[in-house]
């Protein structure tokens, strides 16, 4: 079931998606080998990277956390760590945010003519209020031209910059939206359309609006649509949880693969899984406790060796082994403790209390992440009275350039 992004082959069409704070390379790194591990189990003999007609990937495509164009311009000390790679990743993919078509234009520029990325996504799901109330992430698809005039200017900028630094192939282009703002303003068909046209390489539809934020079901039937009116690749975002939810997805909506967000927080063995089943395989990874212990611990040692800073490392993972311990019986004490980690020693420690012999729980199965509930849109003023950009806006579109993720 290969699926093409431009010269980007993904022989198990499984898309880690960007998350802020999560999925930094320590995380997209332990994803990947679960990935991989799925595929061998699945009797996949894997190979090195492929240079001649383009990079290729049979274990999934594993997205850095989505990076901001202009702190990547301004070489940000932060953003350079982020967008450190993975070094064993077939495909290095960074997904970037912005509102100015220059800004993500010199981005894309930079990645492309550096050698730091084989993929790039954009980014147009954030539906954050901080975002959307001065016009980006999912706000910023109502104004036609200026997506126009951003999803043309990367493509430009990568096919440049890929010819000019002599590599063998075009760094693709993608871009990552939602149905729209709400019900009655939707945007995803004009996104298919105006992305085609500019050459963009792939779509993934988060089958939410930025009213439904994460709550309630995510609309398959949306991305049922835009497959059928697309000739491009189509990725579907939204309640992959998993191997059978990815499944049921393609067949429900006949896209060409999934794109997973929050179902795999505390769980990057979700893509065993999930490649496994590309594949065709019913193996599935079950981990008792002394396993994702083991796990923790390892993700631990990456995260040191990233941040070349114990104290950050450990902050960093606090939030990860609330989610890896997901239904396993530790005790709200246990939990407190873990949450206060400063060291991996201590983190051992801890971990070594616990009765490791407990089987892989039910309860650690299903929903993850917060869902919250649907959500007011908060647009800038007059946003919604036409998709062009007044000259207020214009002026102002530029405050919307911050460091946040989602989609």
């Amino acid at each position: 079931m290969s699926v093409h992004i431009g010269d980007v082959s993904l022989e198990a069409p499984i898309i880690l998606a960007p998350m802020a704070g999560v999925t930094n390379p320590p995380f997209r790194q332990l994803c990947r080998e679960f990935g991989e591990a799925g595929a061998r189990a699945a009797g996949v003999e894997l190979n090195d990277k492929v240079d001649s007609g383009g990079s290729v990937s049979q274990a999934g495509l594993y997205v850095c956390e989505m990076i901001t164009s202009r702190a990547l311009i301004e070489r940000s000390p932060e953003t350079m760590t982020m967008i450190k790679p993975d070094p064993l990743d077939p495909v290095r993919s960074i997904q970037l945010y912005g509102v100015e078509p220059r800004t993500i234009a010199q981005a894309v520029d930079i990645l492309v003519r550096e050698d730091r990325a084989d993929h790039i996504d954009l980014n147009f799901g954030c539906p954050v209020p901080k975002v959307t109330r001065k016009g980006g992430g999912s706000a910023l698809p109502w104004k036609h031209q200026l997506f126009s005039d951003i999803v043309s200017g990367a493509v430009e900028a990568a096919e440049q910059a890929s010819r000019e630094a002599g590599r063998s192939h075009v760094v693709p282009v993608s871009a990552k939206f939602r149905i729209g703002i709400d019900d009655d303003h939707t945007t995803f068909r004009d996104v298919a359309q105006m992305s085609a046209d500019a050459g963009i390489s792939a779509l993934t539809l988060h089958a939410r609006t930025t009213e439904q934020h994460y709550s309630g079901q995510a609309r398959w039937e949306y991305i049922e649509e835009l497959k059928s009116l697309s000739q491009l690749p189509v990725f579907g975002n939204g309640d992959i949880f998993e191997a059978d939810d990815a499944a049921r997805m393609l067949r429900q909506t006949g896209a060409d693969g999934v794109s997973v967000g929050r179902g795999c927080q505390g769980r990057p063995w979700l893509f065993f899984d999930l490649v496994a089943a590309a594949y065709g395989s019913q193996e599935r990874y079950r981990p008792d406790l002394r396993e994702v212990a083991d796990i923790i611990v390892r993700h631990a040692q990456l995260s040191v060796d990233h941040f070349a800073d114990e104290h950050r490392a450990m902050r960093e993972l606090r939030k990860h082994v609330g989610w890896y311990l997901r239904g396993f019986s530790v005790g709200g004490q246990m939990r407190h403790q873990l949450g206060l980690i400063e060291s991996v020693e201590q983190l051992r420690e801890l971990l070594d209390t616990l009765d490791l012999d407990q089987p892989f729980p039910e309860a650690a199965g299903g929903p993850r992440g917060r869902a919250g509930g649907a959500k007011r849109p908060h647009l800038p003023e007059f946003w919604l009275d036409s998709h062009e950009l007044s000259e207020l806006q214009q002026a102002k579109i530029h405050e919307a350039e911050v460091n946040t993720s989602g989609g």
